[in-house]
């Protein structure tokens, strides 16, 4: 397994790297992150917030900038990029996305100006637009800019609430698949008979021979994950298994299926960039692992930070010199 240092770690910009350049922003559902950045992509404050989309869609998008612009130091006179669902038709304005094939490198042509105090922009998702296979991607499109070079070539894999798996060629995302398996887990484990199967109060489930117990089920037989499903709960009224390991070995499921689908559509042979953090990262890099590919690991935090670097010296990089 590679390690974080695999992919360029700082955009190139001859400045000093104390001076602030711009405000970078991943505005999530539910989250704010917002980052003072140097032009090499240095992070020189941050702050964090529950004021996500949908907090802000009845607060107002300006007030929480303008809060967090205050905390950053009152850098109201620096532009500011954002990422993420603050550029969805629910958000503040709505950054159209860009169609497949579409190069990350020019993401920042389809940036929107925001009606409001500064120069204020917010990058577009990616769609793909085919009736076949329709899907969307927000916040995640800044992340594989971070993470990739002009003419990368490869498998990118973005675990979340709703997985991403991305086949980018010659710097282009050329097709893309979402998966739900983190929302199937939370749905599963809250609401279905299941939620028996489970103990809510162990800790995040580890990559344990449970977890590679369920794995492996699913990597062998993903069309048989309804009745995979069944008998975890079948297997613990029996004694077979305990509830204990419920977590874990739902999560093997889940991840499993996703894994062995996506196999199926981009090939086992080719190298996966995985974009994560936390016990998730590990959980599907252990699983990636053990399905046969070849992992390098970034984390997601600093694809974000990266991606915007990137876009911003594309649109004010004469102001950072």
């Amino acid at each position: 397994m590679l390690g974080t240092n695999s992919c360029h770690d700082k955009p190139e910009q001859n400045v000093t790297s104390d001076k602030p350049a711009f405000v970078a922003v991943d505005w999530g559902t539910s989250s704010f992150r917002g980052w003072l950045m140097a032009a090499d992509g240095s992070v020189l404050a941050e702050t964090r917030g529950p004021e996500g989309m949908l907090h802000c869609a009845a607060a107002g998008f300006a007030p929480v900038l303008a809060d967090h612009l205050a905390k950053l130091g009152g850098m109201q006179n620096v532009p500011v990029l954002i990422c993420g669902m603050a550029g969805a038709r629910q958000g503040w304005i709505e950054a159209p996305y860009l169609h497949t094939p579409t190069r990350l490198d020019a993401l920042h042509d389809g940036a929107q100006r925001v009606d409001t105090q500064g120069d204020v922009r917010i990058l577009p998702g990616i769609a793909q637009a085919d009736a076949a296979a329709p899907d969307v991607m927000r916040g995640e499109e800044t992340q594989l800019l971070g993470v990739t070079e002009p003419d990368f070539t490869g498998l990118v894999c973005i675990p979340g609430t709703h997985s991403k798996w991305v086949w980018i060629d010659a710097g282009s995302v050329v097709s893309f698949t979402t998966y739900m398996t983190g929302e199937l887990f939370s749905v599963i484990t809250q609401h279905s008979i299941l939620k028996h199967a489970v103990d809510h109060d162990a800790p995040s489930p580890a990559a344990n021979d449970a977890f590679r117990d369920g794995l492996q089920r699913a990597i062998d037989a993903p069309v048989g994950l309804t009745a995979s499903l069944f008998s975890l709960r079948a297997a613990q009224l029996l004694g077979f298994q305990q509830q204990a390991d419920g977590a874990a070995r739902l999560s093997g499921l889940l991840i499993g299926a996703e894994i062995a689908d996506a196999g199926s559509r981009y090939g086992t042979r080719h190298p996966v960039r995985l974009i994560g953090a936390g016990a998730l990262k590990d959980l599907y890099a252990s699983a990636l692992t053990a399905a046969g590919f070849e992992v390098a690991i970034v984390d997601a935090e600093r694809a974000s930070q990266h991606g915007l670097t990137k876009a911003a010296i594309h649109l004010w990089g004469a102001q950072f010199t």
